[in-house]
């Protein structure tokens, strides 16, 4: 079991920057893939970007060039560095755990945070 909780959203404009934090609780978190998603009103959950237990990273094509995630695994956290954010960024964001992914931490994202709020204003 992993027990993940976000931090650090909130309400800001076009092309400032926000970090995003998830601690995460509980079982073996460095083995595991980790991502973050996010969900706009009205859209389906979405993968904004990823990061293997080697370290590699994959990002949505919407966010390539202006975030990026990393993880200390000393720490057991997890953080999605936004920058030049867009109104269309605005969403809820979900920082997931997958204990036995798919290819390139695709699939079997078994644990989840409860959410945070980023809002965009232009």
């Amino acid at each position: 079991q992993v027990q993940l909780v976000e931090s650090g959203g909130g309400s800001v404009q076009a092309g400032r920057s926000l970090r995003l934090s998830c601690a995460a609780s509980g079982d073996t978190y460095s083995s595991y893939c980790m991502a973050w998603f996010r969900q706009a009103p009205g859209k389906e959950r979405d993968r904004v970007a990823s990061i293997d237990t080697d370290g590699s990273t994959t990002y949505a094509d919407s966010v390539k060039g202006r975030f990026t995630i990393s993880k200390d695994n000393a720490k057991n956290t997890l953080s999605l560095q936004m920058n030049s954010l867009k109104p269309e960024d605005t969403a809820v964001y979900y920082c997931a755990a997958a204990p036995v992914p798919g290819l390139y931490c695709s699939s079997g994202y078994d644990y989840w945070g409860q959410g945070i709020q980023v809002t965009v204003s232009s």
